[in-house]
């Protein structure tokens, strides 16, 4: 038996956060074949009637075998395509049902560039018994791997081809996870940056149309870190694609994040007893006196001590780490933080700025999950090797020579400024700056996306150490500001306390956005909360290693749709989401 599960709860470690100018020429027969399931129930131009759009139907694939053989896409070859058993495969501990793998690639071709080979790679998993539905699997990391096309996407507890999705997974248009030379090639980051997901989508609905003998009736897109950046760029770029847009910890500033933990990475190298070892300068044992700190002031706020903070914005106000986490007066002995510590602990917390003093990157907020399993990857290993990377080899301009590159030494040397232009800067090869072929284009202006009656769900960990919760938090503001101060009925945003980058920390971690999602989008029942709960002994996809003794190992809370907060209700089970109320 197969056994893949880390779609789910071990997002990829290459995570920079996660293609050029749209793909603008569609297979006309396949847009025309998209838009008739698109029907609509009702339409209106007001805020209170949005479009509805119909549910998917079901269908059954009609064969598997031979399906190779019938599939034709422009610049598409497909290598096998393959029947998996029922029970063959499990994800989130549970099997998977039958259906049919499907492997290929795109636009085949040598880098007039570096010489090398490139094509964009993809699964696509159709099960036997279809709901009607497709669901893009966005990857985290650096892409460069063809994950399983199970789709995970995140902390759901089960994963899309178990509830009959048809799934693809891709590797964005490079081979090699660890390969950030990928860079040298300009297109190849066009592909990585927003151009595959336009390639692959129209393919994908063209595979499953052959395969069904009808087209989907709804699309979604999902995935965490990079997936979630995946996910707001084609929120941008294709908002007539997809009917449902699931994000998790959307890197969807990613170069500027990068930049920002090397700035942290300089912070953190001024109180390091080690300088060769970042770890030095912020042992595990001092940054759970820092979230032990934040607990003892915060806790409360939301009407019950239990270890969580869901209270953001008033522990923002009551929590000062001068005041509040004890000063060394001898030496560090992790019960304590020394005071050149917390002088440079507090511009990591307060956002990154440029030689000017401008801020270019947001705040973090303090919270309970500092020192959550994953935190020293992000925090020490992270700037060092794979951002400064992703800077100087993917989005600079010109990039760096690969064999030269020194990663460490680039990340606390150079200048902020320089990074700064370098993501910014475009030549006569590199035509596109990394600013623009990463980002989404006016991430607040999602009207075609609301008006066609589709619907947006982003959540994130308020303990990511890599993705600020506070960026996504503006966002949101930005996305309200730009809808009358209000974009709940057809976005909403969702901040996870204690969680890390998109799983574990001292959080319930495991949700089920995505059934939210398609009951929203299909039969609008808009969500305004979502039961979350822990992973702890004996959950079947895996347990969270930072989920403390003292709770329950099925404690459970409401998500609650921001700004609202989840409070305690005064009386009740302290472990139960049935005692909270988001208000």
């Amino acid at each position: 038996m197969q056994r893949v599960e880390a779609t789910l709860w071990a997002p990829l470690r290459l995570d920079l956060g996660d293609n050029n100018t749209m793909i603008r020429r569609l297979h006309p027969g396949l847009i025309a074949a998209s838009l008739l399931p698109a029907l609509l129930i009702g339409c209106g131009d007001s805020d209170d009637a949005l479009p509805q759009l119909a549910a998917a139907t079901p269908g059954t694939l009609q064969s598997c075998t031979d399906l190779a053989s019938k599939i034709s896409f422009p610049n598409t070859t497909i290598t096998a395509a393959t029947a998996i058993a029922a029970g063959a495969v499990t994800a989130a501990g549970a099997a998977v049902p039958a259906h049919c793998q499907i492997t290929g690639n795109m636009y085949p071709r040598v880098s007039p560039i570096d010489g090398q080979s490139y094509a964009i790679g993809f699964e696509m998993r159709l099960p036997n018994a279809w709901n009607g539905r497709f669901f893009y699997q966005a990857n985290g990391g650096s892409d460069g791997l063809i994950l399983p096309a199970l789709g995970g996407g995140g902390p759901q507890p089960q994963v899309a081809l178990q509830q009959g999705f048809a799934v693809i997974s891709s590797d964005a248009g490079h081979s090699g996870q660890g390969n950030l030379a990928f860079g040298l090639d300009f297109q190849a980051r066009l592909d990585y940056g927003y151009q595959a997901v336009a390639k692959l989508t129209p393919m994908a609905k063209s595979v499953i149309a052959t395969a069904y003998g009808k087209a989907p009736d709804r699309s979604y897109i999902s995935g965490c870190s990079n997936g979630g950046r995946h996910t707001f760029v084609a929120m941008t770029r294709m908002a007539d694609q997809y009917d449902g847009y699931l994000a998790g910890a959307p890197g969807y500033r990613l170069p500027l994040a990068a930049i920002a933990n090397q700035e942290r990475a300089k912070h953190l190298a001024t109180v390091a007893t080690d300088p060769a070892d970042l770890s030095t300068s912020f042992t595990s044992a001092e940054r759970a006196t820092l979230s032990s700190a934040v607990v003892a002031k915060c806790d409360a706020l939301d009407g019950v001590s239990d270890g969580m903070i869901q209270d953001v914005e008033a522990c923002r106000a009551s929590f000062d780490i001068q005041r509040d986490v004890p000063t060394c007066s001898g030496a560090r002995d992790g019960s304590c933080l020394s005071p050149a510590q917390k002088t440079a602990f507090a511009p990591m917390f307060s956002g990154a700025v440029d030689g000017q003093g401008k801020k270019f990157y947001a705040s973090f907020p303090y919270d309970s999950g500092h020192n959550a399993a994953d935190s020293s990857f992000w925090r020490f290993f992270v700037p060092l090797n794979i951002d400064s990377g992703a800077t100087a080899l993917i989005w600079g301009a010109p990039p760096a020579n690969p064999a030269t590159f020194n990663g460490a030494s680039y990340a606390l040397n150079t200048s902020v400024d320089t990074k700064l232009a370098a993501v910014a800067a475009t030549n006569a090869t590199y035509t596109e700056s990394g600013l623009s072929f990463m980002q989404p284009v006016e991430p607040t202006q999602l009207g075609k996306v609301k008006s066609r009656g589709a619907k947006v769900m982003v959540y994130h960990g308020v303990s990511d150490a890599i993705f600020s919760v506070d960026d996504t938090t503006t966002w949101y503001d930005g996305l309200r500001t730009a809808n009358g101060g209000d974009a709940s009925n057809f976005a909403r945003f969702y901040r996870v306390p204690g969680m890390s980058h998109c799983a574990v920390g001292p959080a319930t971690d495991q949700f089920d956005m995505l059934t939210q999602l398609v009951n929203w989008v299909e039969k609008g029942q808009a969500p305004d909360n979502v039961v979350a709960n822990v992973r702890g002994a004996g959950n079947a996809a895996g347990v969270n290693p930072d989920v403390p003794s003292s709770w329950s190992p099925t404690r459970s809370r409401p998500l609650c749709a921001y700004p609202k907060v989840a409070r305690y209700n005064g009386s009740g089970d302290v472990e139960s989401a049935s005692s909270f109320s988001c208000k």
